[in-house]
């Protein structure tokens, strides 16, 4: 084992909350190591290749996990940029009511230790940073903002638009879409139809590799090492400060010292990295004296929706524009959170077959050429007997249960009956499961009290002197709309850059 790599701060991943951190970073003379269990993702003809793309997974990370009796492959990307090289580009803020505490059917959505005024001035830098394209006047449940998007919002296409109307005639809300997409304005995008869960091949996706690691690595300062496993992270003799992580380089183990310690590496491997880390000052896993790692695991309740109109196809490219907060939040806030639609990009044959395969593909390329696409999600709750733990072959595995089905369910229903009533007269919907996980977060939350969360409001871990985090597992509850946390874990980057004791 060797010791060539130090640095002043180390950081564990390269995604939505390692990648802006280490661009908020960039500039401040800190020696900053970035380690990325992957790699860069090359730009090739596959990336916009259903079969490459879909069929095959040629992107995702060949790593099994563990669930009930068996293993699955779920939503990872393990690669410069991290979940974001594949994500639909949607980038839209927690609502103020999300950040409060409100009774679920299955238990409690916890208050969070900050308010949505503590994050709003990080959202503006965020939305800055990552390019996000949006309008911000259509949805009355859109939250207060002290600044306007710095590009507006991506246009629907004619059949979009044309939607957009009939569900307005039903008093229902559509608005546009906050995008972080580089469409106009001399950007590369050219608004296909290979981006909502594809590699974008000209990187005119607005992802945390693009916007963020990009140029941070123009700093002298801050470097990159690719290929890099963190297997655990090492501690002084009383268990107070880390002093070093144990990376697997390229199959070689090792030791990178570190003044401080961020761990990014997402809402299941941050957890899990914690739990292997554990030593005799921290026998049930680093940070864990609360036995809240890994605990309180969500992933959004998920159906894909196909509303087909047998009558004409639709000529739509680009159809990732439209979103639906009716059954989520009422203007008073005071809605039974069924959660939120969003329109995805356009259903391929790959996508139906993928879960039909014995459906002839003449009649799916029917279907899909005449469909107009929703993706359906409502707010799982923080449930502690849904965990993270390390299984008996070391791999990660899962302890979850879906909550909020019922809910779920009155969603799908509202949802089909408004697009019936838009003139799609035949409505297929798919619910997902354990597997569809692109938004797993909860296992390391924040909070004031040691006693009840693992990370302090600015992201530093109650047990350790020089140990953050910051990915989706800060999360106490996780919403649902849309876009997810992503644009959350960015702004609480830029907080904890400007608010910690990281630089001090």
């Amino acid at each position: 084992m060797s010791a060539d790599l130090s640095a002043d701060i180390v950081i564990v991943g390269t995604g939505a909350g390692g990648g802006t951190l280490a661009y908020a970073l960039k500039d401040s003379g800190a020696d900053v190591l970035l380690l990325e269990r992957g790699d860069f993702l090359p730009q090739e003809d596959e990336n916009w290749s259903p079969k490459a793309s879909v069929t095959e997974g040629r992107y995702k990370a060949n790593d099994p996990w563990e669930h009930g009796n068996g293993t699955f492959i779920g939503s990872n990307h393990y690669c410069v940029g991290g979940m974001t090289k594949a994500f639909g580009g949607t980038m839209a803020r927690f609502r103020p009511q999300d950040l409060d505490a409100y009774e679920l059917d299955e238990g409690l959505s916890p208050a969070w230790p900050i308010s949505y005024a503590d994050l709003e001035p990080y959202y503006v830098r965020a939305e800055q940073i990552w390019g996000i394209r949006g309008d911000g006047t259509e949805d009355p449940m859109e939250p207060w903002r002290s600044a306007p998007y710095f590009h507006p919002a991506v246009p629907n296409e004619p059949r979009i638009d044309e939607l957009a109307a009939r569900l307005r005639a039903q008093g229902l809300h559509p608005y546009k879409l906050p995008m972080g997409v580089a469409a106009g304005d001399g950007g590369p995008c050219l608004l296909g139809k290979y981006c909502d869960g594809f590699i974008c091949k000209v990187l005119a996706k607005c992802d945390a590799d693009v916007r963020c690691v990009r140029p941070a690595l123009e700093s002298p300062t801050v470097r990159l090492q690719t290929n890099a496993y963190a297997e655990r992270l090492l501690t002084d003799r009383d268990g107070r400060r880390v002093t070093a992580v144990e990376v697997r380089i390229n199959g070689e183990l090792q030791r990178v010292t570190a003044g401080k310690v961020v761990v990014c590496a997402g809402g299941v491997n941050s957890a899990a990295l914690l739990l292997r880390s554990a030593s005799t000052a921290h026998p049930k896993g680093l940070a864990n004296s609360s036995d809240q790692v890994g605990r309180n695991y969500m992933q959004h309740i998920n159906t894909a929706l196909m509303a087909v109109d047998p009558r004409r196809a639709n000529p739509t490219v680009f159809q990732k524009t439209l979103g639906i907060n009716d059954f989520y939040l009422s203007e008073n806030g005071n809605h039974p959170r069924l959660g939120s639609a969003q329109l995805t990009g356009r259903l391929l044959v790959e996508h139906v077959r993928g879960v039909y395969p014995w459906m002839p593909r003449s009649f799916v390329s029917w279907l899909t050429d005449r469909s107009v696409d929703w993706w359906l999600m409502t707010e799982d709750c923080p449930l502690p007997q849904n965990r993270v733990v390390l299984g008996k072959s070391g791999r990660n595995r899962i302890e979850w249960a879906p909550s909020s089905l019922p809910r779920h369910k009155q969603l799908v229903r509202n949802a089909a009956k408004m697009m019936r009533r838009a003139g799609y007269p035949f409505v297929f919907t798919r619910r997902f499961g354990v597997d569809t996980n692109a938004e797993q977060a909860g296992t390391l939350r924040f909070g004031v009290d040691p006693s009840k969360s693992v990370l302090d409001p600015l992201g530093k871990a109650h047990d350790l002197e020089n140990l953050w985090s910051v990915d989706a597992s800060f999360l106490p509850s996780s919403g649902a709309g849309p876009g997810g946390p992503t644009l959350t874990i960015a702004a609480q980057a830029l907080r904890i850059a400007e608010q910690s004791d990281l630089l001090r």
